[in-house]
């Protein structure tokens, strides 16, 4: 039997998420009294209470909250986290910096779950159309600095971001295109670029330009 939420504890659990989405940590009482407009960290202070007791929070001897993501994910609907959108994949600039954030996005949970982090980028090019990666479209990249043969990964190259198949031969790594365009051609490197991400999903340009 599922545990029954109140809407306002519904309501936290949705801002906890956003706020473990966007800098990895559980908010403080007071940042979730900012955000939900509360006038007194009281009313925070009983809602984490009763989510500990349902389970969804936990607090460790030093007053510090976790957040237990399979107990959340079991007993609440999905809903959607807020994703940040961090420029273009080749806008020349560290895509983690925060004053790129141009907005946020909700997204759904099932495809970004809270427990890891995210970001948006906005393809530029034709350079991955083969894997239906096309120019203006947001894709949807979980925060990681390792990659598999095979992955697609956002990579850095000279403070330059780029999306592309990852593959790793020796001490020898190829960034290849998929496109239609056989102007693009694979990139090999050494150690002399960083992962940002792996690609989880391209979305439409067009559902946000109908």
């Amino acid at each position: 039997m599922k545990t029954q939420f109140t809407p306002k504890e519904l309501a936290t659990v949705k801002v906890v998420r956003n706020e473990i989405m966007r800098t990895g940590k559980v908010p403080s009482i007071r940042q979730v009294m900012s955000a939900m407009e509360y006038r007194s960290p009281q009313s925070v202070s009983r809602i984490f209470d009763e989510l500990i007791k349902k389970g969804v929070l936990s607090r460790t001897v030093e007053g510090k909250y976790l957040f237990n993501e399979g107990v959340a994910t079991s007993n609440t609907n999905p809903g959607t986290v807020d994703v940040p959108l961090i420029g273009t994949a080749s806008c020349g600039t560290p895509v983690f910096a925060e004053e790129n954030i141009e907005g946020y996005f909700p997204i759904s949970e099932r495809i970004a779950p809270p427990s890891q982090k995210h970001f948006l980028l906005r393809a530029e090019g034709d350079s991955m159309n083969k894997k239906n990666i096309y120019d203006g479209d947001l894709v949807l990249v979980q925060k990681k600095n390792t990659a598999h043969n095979g992955d697609l990964v956002v990579a850095l190259i000279d403070d330059e971001a780029t999306i592309k198949e990852f593959q790793r031969h020796g001490d020898m790594v190829a960034l290849r295109p998929h496109s239609t365009n056989l102007m693009h051609k694979p990139i090999i490197l050494s150690e002399e670029f960083q992962i940002q991400g792996v690609v989880v999903k391209a979305i439409p340009a067009s559902f946000f330009n109908p």
